[in-house]
């Protein structure tokens, strides 16, 4: 298993971020094709499409591409998220330009903490391509902030199935949307207001596919009432990777947990924004006018 850890702070900025990443070839596959960067202000996970040509080197592209992008020393932009997106999308389908029948893809989902508008107002910019996910826990409560791109998903939303049955769907690993598919991309993306004590998830289909939301729900609550062993201490991505693989470990398994706390003299938006057509936050890029995700 690899893993990281660590936390950091932004010069003049009053927050602090805490995260942790492991990922895990799992119990079946021979070769771990995602790919992950958690390196402030950027935590993506990146999961190669299974059964296409270089989805290892794809999803590693696509982090590469956030590594060399940003800095650590501060806060990202909206815009200049996207531009990388894009960037990394034309890389990824740069891999097969020789070899036209061949298709290279990798899904992305990710969290940014970006300054939008005023130089003091804070976000988090939550973004994904497939059916990698984010989600928000708020200590009681595990919310997926994506929607998949997915056919099952599809099929959930125009009530064709229900959530319960898209777990188990023959065509669950059919993926919509990915980065390398086209030559141009189209992130969903989200800006959630920075303020006070948060935790994310960010994680491959790997995770999910073994564990249920309420069984993650469970692993977070257990982690949390767990007394940290000094000698042998165990993160809280570890541990979910670990519960994943105990499950099955059919697939690869990456997970990212980032915890940021805000001190309350820091200046955010005062209502969670999802940029639905026609509003955006003061400053936020004209790009994320049409990003609402789909019901």
């Amino acid at each position: 298993m690899l893993d990281d850890h660590g936390d950091i702070t932004f010069p003049g900025i009053p927050v602090v971020l805490t995260f942790d990443a492991a990922t895990d070839l799992g119990a079946v596959r021979r070769l771990n094709e995602d790919s992950f960067i958690a390196a402030p202000p950027i935590f993506a996970v990146a999961d190669g499409m299974g059964g296409h040509a270089f989805g290892d080197r794809a999803s590693r592209v696509v982090v590469e591409a956030f590594a060399t992008a940003f800095g650590v020393d501060a806060p990202a932009s909206a815009d200049g998220v996207l531009d990388v997106i894009r960037s990394a999308n034309r890389a990824v389908v740069s891999l097969t330009a020789d070899t036209p029948d061949v298709v290279s893809g990798t899904t992305l989902a990710g969290l940014a903490f970006v300054s939008v508008g005023r130089r003091d107002t804070f976000h988090w910019m939550a973004f994904n391509i497939g059916d990698s996910r984010v989600y928000r826990w708020d200590g009681r409560t595990l919310t997926q902030l994506t929607v998949d791109h997915s056919a099952v998903q599809e099929l959930v939303d125009d009530g064709a199935i229900s959530r319960a049955d898209a777990a188990a769907h023959p065509d669950r690993n059919v993926v919509t949307r990915a980065l390398g598919a086209e030559g141009e991309v189209d992130p969903d993306v989200w800006l959630l207001p920075a303020t006070g004590r948060q935790r994310f998830l960010v994680c491959s289909d790997g995770l999910t596919r073994e564990l249920s939301d309420d069984e993650i729900a469970r692993v977070l609550v257990f982690h949390e009432g767990t007394t940290v062993d000094a000698d042998e201490p165990i993160t809280l991505s570890q541990r979910l990777v670990g519960a994943a693989i105990a499950a099955g470990g059919s697939d690869n398994v990456t997970v990212i947990s980032v915890e940021s706390v805000m001190a309350p003299t820091a200046v955010a938006a005062p209502t969670t924004s999802l940029l639905a057509a026609g509003a955006r936050s003061a400053g936020a890029p004209r790009e994320l006018e049409d990003t609402s995700p789909r019901r």
